[in-house]
């Protein structure tokens, strides 16, 4: 397979895991704002289920595919990502949590729930937008 081939056929799976990640955020009520802060003041448990298995089936697939397959399908090796925790990243989850619980929005769900009309969420979108802005800024 030529590298062009290769890169549509990347571009194509990351298209469809992507609109298959939007549906489900979809499906499962998550691009909506107040189903979200239902759930973080503990009203309903309905989206526990929800991360619970999407981290069960992340959790099965990272440790899973590795030993089930010689190499990725659209890559010659599995990656290691390491993660380094520091205070930028201590500050970050807890800039994100913090946003997240006032307007119950996360980006991806932001982005889904855009898909389904809901445009109040470019509010949220704004929101996220200026703080990546501010912090790529005060990184440089």
């Amino acid at each position: 397979m030529n590298a062009a081939n290769k890169t549509l056929l990347k571009s194509l799976a990351t298209l469809a895991a992507g609109a298959l990640f939007g549906f489900g955020l979809s499906l499962s009520t998550m691009i909506r704002p107040e189903v979200v802060l239902s759930f973080l003041r503990f009203q309903d448990f309905g989206l526990m289920l929800v991360m619970g298995g999407a981290v069960l089936v992340v959790l099965l697939a990272y440790q899973l595919a590795p030993r089930l397959l010689e190499r990725p399908l659209l890559d010659e090796h599995f990656h290691v990502h390491p993660s380094v925790w520091n205070r930028d990243t201590l500050v970050g989850a807890a800039l994100f949590g913090v946003g997240w619980g006032l307007c119950g929005v996360c980006p991806g769900p932001a982005i889904a729930g855009l898909g389904a009309g809901n445009w109040s969420l470019l509010w949220a979108l704004a929101g996220i937008a200026l703080g990546a802005l501010v912090q790529g800024v005060r990184a440089k």
